[in-house]
């Protein structure tokens, strides 16, 4: 009887350890397909909200590669029968890309360069100072954010025009009222490049300056020494931003600047239409606009391309995320 009880008891305890196992694979086999369509909705959202983005990029490189007969045929929606570099061409030779994309760039990087700078020491004026009425700057700065630009430009006309009553000289139809405005923080999107760098500066602990001053630091080499080495990554960042605001920007630049005085390829992009038409090209379809938009963007995607990783850190430095 006792041999029969303690072959019983190991058989149920074997049993006990089976269905353990069964239990601990079936829930092995649970937790790995949930990790695994948990995965899979991960990368399908992702290719989702990819394709958004890439979309357009993708049918503007499409449709400026179409003939004038493609563009027509219903049955052609993305790849086109026969490839065409003419819409291309055509489109480089209206915007005039040999004199309007070198000055384009150092005119962007002109006021980029400006608009750092600034941001820089305002951002960390108003992060480490405290002073009276700081309070309210911070919020004229984002109420300057807000307001519309063709609002803000009523006022910066005005004081161009007592400006050149005041001294004689003419400064409408050049760069110099746009670089002022970029040096006293009037520039495009100038307020939340200032934000961007007031937030990282707030990260930085004040007990590095404190160290800094003991060591006999002055208030610029704090700022130098201490804010701009552990900023370089923000100042990227910043950099791009404000470039890609002022080349983008077409309302202020043609307000200030006469369409004679200098080229630029985003304002030639707003007038592209009556420029075709008046030059050789009579006809303008959608291939040839395209083909424009592509050639005035093209310039960004590489600068992207180039600084990528440093550009994905700085966002990251800055706390532009939320994190």
């Amino acid at each position: 009887m006792a041999d029969t009880n303690i072959r019983r008891s190991a058989r149920a305890a074997s049993m006990r350890k089976k269905s353990k196992k069964g239990i601990n694979l079936a829930r092995l086999k649970k937790i790995k397909g949930l990790k695994v369509f948990s995965q899979f909705m991960i990368y399908f959202l992702l290719i989702c909200v990819g394709f958004v983005y890439l979309k357009p990029i993708i049918e503007m490189i499409s449709k400026s590669l179409m003939s004038a007969q493609d563009l027509v045929d219903p049955s052609i929606t993305w790849v086109p029968k026969t490839l065409t570099k003419d819409n291309i061409a055509s489109a480089m030779e209206t915007l005039n890309i040999k004199k309007s994309l070198p000055t384009s760039i150092w005119f962007s990087a002109l006021l980029a360069v400006c608009q750092t700078v600034v941001a820089s020491t305002t951002g960390f004026a108003l992060s480490r100072y405290k002073f009276a009425g700081r309070t309210f700057w911070l919020g004229m700065i984002i109420l300057a954010f807000i307001l519309p630009v063709p609002l803000l430009m009523v006022p910066r006309l005005m004081l161009v025009n007592v400006f050149q009553d005041a001294t004689g000289t003419v400064i409408m139809g050049t760069i110099w009222p746009q670089v002022a405005m970029a040096i006293l923080g009037q520039g495009t999107y100038s307020t939340i490049l200032i934000l961007i760098f007031y937030n990282f500066f707030n990260m930085i602990p004040t007990s590095l300056d404190e160290a800094a001053m003991i060591d006999g630091a002055s208030a610029f080499k704090v700022f130098y020494h201490v804010a701009i080495r552990l900023s370089l990554s923000t100042i990227l960042v910043v950099f791009m931003l404000s470039f890609v605001f002022n080349w983008n920007e077409t309302f202020t630049t043609t307000t200030i600047l006469s369409s004679g005085n200098m080229e630029l390829i985003p304002v030639k992009l707003s007038t592209f239409d009556n420029d075709a038409i008046s030059g050789e090209s009579t006809s303008v379809n959608e291939a040839y606009k395209m083909a424009a938009t592509l050639i005035s963007i093209f310039p960004l995607l590489i600068l992207y391309a180039l600084v990528q990783r440093q550009f994905i850190e700085g966002i990251e430095n800055a706390g532009i995320t939320g994190e």
